[in-house]
């Protein structure tokens, strides 16, 4: 198995390790191969380079400390990794908001309402995907979702009976956005993900996360893992917190790449995303994600999470959402996918590189411990706050 990061070898990227002897977390960058602690009194953070009028331009001039050889903290980061006394990486994004757009493909959304109609069954899902099919008769990724068109094809589904609150976010004119995890809490390249231990239907969601300043402004992009319990969103909308918001359940990295002069929003939108998970028992799942077919832009997205109604002064990390929804079997016929322990998930993108995770049970992740209070306990102690 193949699990290297892949950076590309263009780009201005941003992102964080730690550091054996150094309490704070590094903010750090990638050059020529090498990777380099970035960390300063200017910019203490990876919220507050992406802050700043230009980040990407802050962050190619910045001067900085050799940490390593790009693939030897990599392979550093792995959990389990035997090398534990070098650099390893974490999630690039720190006092950000982590929040996640749901139902923004028509395949995820027809998923959701299949979802709910199984009431968190997997074994119902095949027969009702063929009746939801049967009833919708309409190719919904063409829908531009508010539009009138979208309100009567609402108006049809509702006197049909086959009405959703997914179908009510992928095509009514609200844009679903949640909370994937608090700032901090989200983990990166070769950190293990979490699965709760009740769910016994799940699924990774590969997706592209946009990275948004304090004013709104969307300066960057990484991937990320959506972990989602399918079984528990699905016998109600109401557990969404539940399904999504877990120890370790929310990936990102593996660097946020920045928007410069040879890469921008344009990019992201024609982005994409390739999964494959690999389990131990040898099992292989392959799908991808095409961000052309989103139908909410990503500026709609982070403009529908934060703006006059709602601010977020450190910024936003903001999941867009995944086409993806796997329906190949893994073991008995018609119940679909699920994760088993150890699966090797890695999520990819040419101008991305690799975002790698091993699936664990959330109650055997890491627990969560380091929040805002100890890294500005710690960024003090060091004298850089």
């Amino acid at each position: 198995m193949n699990h290297s990061i892949g950076l590309p070898a263009d780009g201005t990227f941003l992102g964080r390790a730690k550091a054996p002897g150094i309490a704070h977390p590094l903010v750090v960058t990638v050059r020529n191969g090498t990777v380099f602690d970035i960390t300063s009194k200017d910019a203490p953070t990876s919220r507050d380079i992406c802050a700043m009028d230009d980040p990407a331009a802050y962050v190619a001039s910045a001067s900085g400390r050799e940490l390593g050889d790009l693939d030897a903290v990599a392979a550093n980061s792995f959990a389990g990794s035997t090398a534990k006394a070098g650099p390893a990486l974490l999630s690039p994004v720190d006092l950000q908001a982590v929040k996640a757009s749901g139902v923004t493909f028509v395949v995820s959304l027809l998923e959701r309402v299949i979802e709910e109609q199984a009431r968190g069954d997997a074994s119902r899902a095949d027969a009702i995907r063929a009746d939801i099919a049967n009833h919708i008769g309409h190719d919904l990724s063409q829908l531009k979702p508010g539009s009138p068109e979208a309100m009567a094809i609402k108006a049809s589904l509702i006197e049909r009976g086959v009405w959703s609150q997914y179908l009510e976010v992928g095509i009514g004119p609200d844009a679903e956005i949640f909370t994937k995890c608090q700032p901090l809490a989200s983990v990166g390249f070769g950190a293990d993900v979490g699965l709760h231990p009740v769910s016994t239907w799940n699924n990774p969601e590969p997706e592209i996360a946009v990275i948004a300043s304090g004013d709104g402004r969307i300066v960057g992009a990484t991937l990320g893992n959506d972990v989602n319990l399918r079984d528990v969103e699905g016998r109600s909308a109401l557990l969404l917190g539940k399904a999504k918001d877990n120890n370790a359940s929310a990936a990102l990295g593996p660097f946020i790449r920045l928007f410069d002069d040879g890469f921008g929003l344009d990019d992201v939108k024609a982005a994409t995303v390739a999964l494959t998970v690999e389990g131990e028992d040898g099992f292989v799942l392959d799908g991808s994600s095409s961000m052309s077919q989103i139908s909410r832009s990503p500026e709609d997205l982070v403009a529908a999470a934060m703006g006059t109604h709602h601010q977020y002064p450190d910024g936003v990390a903001l999941y867009l959402g995944t086409m993806f929804a796997p329906s190949k079997d893994r073991g008995e016929a018609g119940k679909g996918f699920t994760h088993h322990i150890g699966d090797m998930v890695t999520i990819s993108s040419e101008k991305f590189g690799n975002l790698v995770n091993r699936v664990q049970l959330s109650t055997q992740c890491p627990p969560w411990t380091y929040a805002a209070s100890h890294l500005m306990r710690d960024l003090a102690g060091a004298k850089l706050i």
